[in-house]
């Protein structure tokens, strides 16, 4: 039977439209924030410190997260999390234009991440409910690809407005992207999570209920509580054990939770060291922050062709290296092109890495399954991400940003070599991917 081309695919379209505007608002935010903030601090740490809270929110999230997504109505989640980002998002500008306050931004910033963590989670989970799985690779490169339009073209419209109307008016604008998103979302629909009867019944006991001729049938509150806790603990552990039972996902887990430790804050210390190390103004710092983004926009548009010529090892091998020389190149020059180039490279290099490792994680990982083992996945190559955001951005606040960034690129580069002698090297690990065992938790 053949597969329909994407283009023909009403509830993807939809889908794809509506997250690239989304997007585009959280481009502006991407610059906003951090703005806002050196601002009214002047403090390198204190951008990395709103970051880190986030950070911390999204790590919670992700401890039940996934359960939300593979037992819950995925369509209705990622609504109410737009809409409660709309919400939170929407209060900034109020309140600023009341009484500019700090705490405000890091009380919204740590509420918003938990919805963004569950929109997120629940975002890749819905990609393979809309499309064949022989076109998951291209639908993540679409996504992808129209994501990195909009952060080319956010940053620089957010630096603009910014700099004519403050930059409450850019987080206005992402408020607004969220009700778009939300009414996009409304009118499309997803395919059933497939789910095997085992993985049927363990759910049904789980939430206290019997599946079968007197389903229905309610167990005593206290008991349906204590096992709800339990559901949402087990899903984490399903999830981490998936991973951990599978070679090359076990490894890229582990890789990866030392990346996102020293790459959190890097957008953070870009803004700081093209407004502050070389003196640029808010407008420069957009148009580098888009370059950025243009470099994701075309590893997107390239991945899935990358792939297929160059294999996922090649992939993976060759973006975390040109990460660790756009870093190195960020930490040597004192010329604004120049860092721009690199801003460039980073995103390139970060967008390909992503595509390819969120691309095989959704191949190998059955339906019913996706969204524990994306939120365990996410949660643990997270957990020292806050804690690396507030020491690198407290470490450039101090000391300027070059030598951090070295330190950086070289524990880059060390990780590409140490990649090489673990399976992430291999062509296509998909193909020889042997399905861990059930867990009586699945």
């Amino acid at each position: 039977m053949a597969v329909r081309p994407l283009r023909s695919n009403r509830d993807f379209t939809i889908f794809w439209g509506v997250q690239a505007l989304s997007e585009l608002g959280n481009a502006f935010s991407l610059v906003a924030l951090p703005l806002l903030v050196l601002h009214a601090t002047g403090s390198a740490a204190q951008m990395g410190l709103l970051t880190a809270i986030a950070g911390v929110g999204s790590i919670l999230t992700g401890l039940f997260g996934g359960t939300f997504a593979d037992r819950f109505d995925r369509r209705k989640i990622l609504m109410l999390s737009d809409a409660a980002r709309l919400v939170l998002y929407g209060t900034i500008p109020i309140c600023w234009a009341i009484s500019p306050q700090i705490w405000v931004l890091y009380v919204v910033m740590g509420l918003a991440s938990i919805f963004e963590m569950l929109f997120s989670v629940t975002y890749v989970t819905a990609v393979s409910n809309l499309v064949d799985n022989e076109q998951i690779t291209e639908a993540n490169g679409k996504l992808e690809a129209t994501n990195a339009i909009a952060y080319i073209a956010g940053p620089a419209l957010a630096g603009l407005v910014a700099g004519l109307f403050g930059a409450t008016a850019a987080i206005t604008i992402n408020a607004a992207s969220f009700g778009v998103s939300v009414l996009g979302l409304a009118v499309i629909r997803l395919r059933p999570t497939e789910r095997p009867a085992a993985a049927i019944a363990q759910a049904g006991a789980e939430a206290g209920t019997e599946v079968g001729p007197e389903a229905g049938r309610r167990t005593g509150t206290g008991t349906g509580t204590r096992r709800g806790w339990r559901t949402l603990h087990s899903g984490f552990v399903t999830g981490a054990a998936f991973l951990w039972r599978s070679p090359v996902l076990r490894t890229l887990t582990v890789l990866l939770t030392i990346t996102t430790f020293l790459n959190l804050g890097m957008t953070d210390v870009m803004i700081y060291q093209v407004r502050h190390g070389l003196g640029q103004s808010e407008r420069t710092v957009g148009y580098v922050l888009a370059l950025s983004g243009l470099g994701t926009c075309i590893a997107a548009a390239a991945t899935a062709r990358l792939r297929r010529g160059w294999g996922f090892g090649a992939c993976w091998l060759a973006s975390y290296t040109l990460c660790g020389l756009a870093v190195l190149l960020l930490a040597l020059t004192g010329n604004v092109t120049l860092a721009a180039a690199s801003a460039f490279l980073y995103g390139f290099g970060m967008s390909l890495a992503g595509i390819c490792s969120m691309s095989l994680r959704q191949q190998v990982t059955p339906d019913h399954l996706l969204g524990r083992v994306t939120s365990a996945f996410w949660t643990i190559h997270s957990s020292l991400a806050p804690l690396g955001a507030f020491l690198l951005t407290a470490l450039v606040g101090r000391f300027g940003a070059r030598g951090p960034l070295i330190g950086v690129a070289v524990v880059l580069l060390l990780l590409v070599g140490a990649a090489l002698f673990t399976p992430i090297r291999q062509r296509a690990p998909e193909r020889s991917f042997a399905l861990p065992a059930p867990n009586p938790e699945s």
